[in-house]
């Protein structure tokens, strides 16, 4: 159901110094698309009554991929932490009308609609002023860390950067993404220092706040981890283009399609299969290719911006652009085809 009084606010102002690249990390493409663009796709069944994305580094570009979203733009001319970047939309956030916040990063793209649907839900019913996803971690490294009491109540979160040994040996780590009353959110972030060993603004700071403060705290855990994974190296980048492919793929195998090599093949969300068609290995479908029932496309085949009717047959080893193949047409192996009827 529409939830006007939201507004999400992504992070996308860092360099991302360990993708060590002169793009900005959440332009970087994960599953055909810019990570980024993943995350503004799971916010937007939610039907938010506002989305506001925080740019920063190489901020022209940022917001010149993100033409189609209809997003509110702010700007983060010099970053000093993740509460510095939320203040940076404070009258965006007031212009909103206040109401609940929900804050999540750019470079978090496997994170899914259900999940941010079940959190804000969850964060309403608790009553609470603010609500933090964690999840837990067999290496928890680089990750703030959830310190909680003998009843599971959240403490306060510690980075891993100004974390005791002992704090370091928690494995429920702190997903980066909240739900916070607007007006809690923006009086918080004006009490919080730069006293630690980044001197920056810590976004999770305001959960000391409201501990202080005696206000109720909620705990959201997302058991799959994997959903929450931030994407801050090229190794992560792969990672996570794989979860998406697997995801893409398990999709098409339930709705009737056979993948003869799943890991081998590459489908991207634009692509519609009707059921019965049969996709051999090493194959890469894009763009707006529609594909009808019964098909048979072979092995190392690739086609972009194809329409084909049912039972029709592509050979191994083809490439066809923009190209309509009528109902029971087969396509001989090698052939290269371009904006025309084959």
């Amino acid at each position: 159901m529409p939830q006007n009084d939201v507004t999400a606010v992504v992070l996308a102002a860092g360099k991302g110094t360990r993708m060590k690249s002169e793009h900005a990390k959440v332009l970087h493409e994960i599953f055909f698309a810019p990570m980024i663009h993943h995350v503004l796709d799971s916010l937007q069944s939610l039907e938010l009554g506002r989305t506001v994305v925080v740019t920063g580094h190489q901020r022209d570009q940022v917001q010149g991929a993100l033409g189609r979203y209809g997003v509110t733009f702010v700007e983060q001319d010099e970053q000093h932490g993740t509460g510095h970047a939320v203040l940076c939309a404070e009258k965006e956030i007031a212009d909103g009308g206040g109401g609940t916040v929900l804050i999540l990063c750019g470079d978090t793209p496997l994170i899914r609609s259900k999940t941010l649907q079940d959190f804000t839900a969850a964060h309403r019913e608790s009553g609470a002023v603010l609500s933090v996803m964690t999840t837990h971690l067999d290496d928890p490294t680089n990750y703030g860390r959830i310190v909680t009491d003998n009843e599971g109540n959240i403490l306060c979160i510690v980075e891993e950067k100004d974390a005791s040994e002992s704090a370091r040996l928690i494995n429920e780590i702190n997903a980066g993404i909240y739900c916070v009353e607007a007006k809690f959110l923006l009086q918080a972030l004006r009490q919080v220092g730069t006293d630690n060993k980044q001197g920056e603004v810590y976004l999770t700071d305001i959960v000391g706040i409201a501990k202080g403060d005696g206000l109720p705290l909620h705990r959201f855990v997302c058991e799959d981890a994997e959903e929450v994974m931030g994407v801050n190296s090229r190794i992560e980048l792969a990672q996570a283009h794989l979860c998406l492919q697997e995801r893409r793929n398990r999709e098409l195998m339930v709705s009737g399609v056979t993948l003869l090599n799943p890991a081998t093949t590459a489908v991207e969300k634009s692509v519609q299969i009707g059921c019965d068609t049969v996709i051999h290995p090493n194959v890469h479908l894009g763009g707006s290719c529609v594909i009808g029932s019964g098909c048979s496309i072979g092995r190392s085949a690739v086609l972009k911006d194809c329409q084909l009717g049912d039972k029709v047959t592509v050979g191994p080893l083809v490439y066809l652009e923009g190209v309509t193949l009528a109902a029971g047409e087969t396509v001989p192996p090698h052939l290269v085809r371009y904006g025309e009827e084959a």
